[in-house]
């Protein structure tokens, strides 16, 4: 499989903003660069005629060029390898990549190395719905983990305690990724599989978590509902701040009470309670 990858020179106040409207688009995966963005996207579902409605409607409004170029899957880990550095969330987490060094004094290090698969803790969408892990209860708690990406989420559930993960996403090198990286956590309680929810098999969570985006979520979250044992929360992000009436509206609807909400730099993660 091969993707394309979409090279932004923008202000970087529209750096953020841009990733939102791309992963409308299907661009899975972002990097920022010092005049801008990277983003990649499958070439099979790549329109070229959409990038470009859209990169002009900006232009009304800011300074931005733009270039685009195929990326083969071979290349992808030396591309990451030059630009991802290891973060910590809080005092408590602290993510890296196996050509990192261990760093000692926290709860938990979890180790991912991406492929081509968004989910690294980078983004304040991941880092705001790990924070959001850390304060619900995990113990001997079964977690479901849709649209697992790198599988960092489900990861950091068995590390907080969760007796089983089931972790599913549609992307390919998402699913490949996330089975490295669970063995990369000597993870044993995670089940990685390629699909989507309405092929999940029907059972009952304790904790549902989903990073995905706006429009995905306002269509999913009644089906999200259905897995939620009595009691259990649903961990959401993906969405700007902005978003929240209408995420709220629809969560609501299907007998959710929301009982959290985080924002950074505009974006939002939410959690709700059945």
């Amino acid at each position: 499989m091969s993707y394309i990858e979409l090279s932004l020179q923008i202000d970087l106040d529209f750096a953020e903003i841009m990733m939102a409207e791309l992963a409308e688009l299907g661009f899975e995966s972002f990097i920022e660069t010092e005049d801008g963005l990277e983003a990649y996207i499958q070439e099979d579902i790549f329109d070229d005629l959409a990038v470009k409605n859209l990169i002009e409607t900006y232009a009304e409004r800011t300074a931005i060029s733009y270039s685009f170029k195929q990326m083969a899957k071979q290349n992808w880990n030396e591309e990451w390898e030059k630009n991802f550095q290891p973060i910590s969330i809080g005092k408590d987490i602290y993510v890296r990549a196996d050509f990192h060094e261990p760093q000692f004094g926290y709860r938990y290090e979890i180790i991912i190395t991406p492929k081509m698969s968004f989910g690294t803790g980078h983004h304040e969408t991941t880092s705001m719905v790990m924070e959001h892990q850390l304060n619900i209860p995990h113990e001997n708690k079964k977690v479901l983990d849709v649209g697992t990406g790198t599988g960092i989420l489900a990861v950091l559930a068995e590390k907080l305690g969760a007796s089983y993960v089931s972790a599913f996403d549609i992307d390919e090198w998402s699913v490949e990724n996330t089975t490295e990286n669970i063995g990369l956590n000597n993870t044993n309680k995670i089940e990685v599989r390629l699909g989507t929810i309405e092929d999940e098999p029907k059972d009952k969570y304790d904790i549902v978590l989903a990073n995905i985006n706006r429009n995905i979520l306002l269509q999913q979250i009644p089906i999200y509902a259905t897995f939620m044992s009595e009691g259990a929360s649903l961990v959401i992000s993906g969405f700007y701040e902005s978003d929240i009436a209408d995420i709220q509206v629809v969560a609501e609807k299907a007998g959710l009470k929301k009982v959290g909400q985080l924002s950074k730099n505009q974006w939002a993660s939410v959690v709700f309670k059945s």
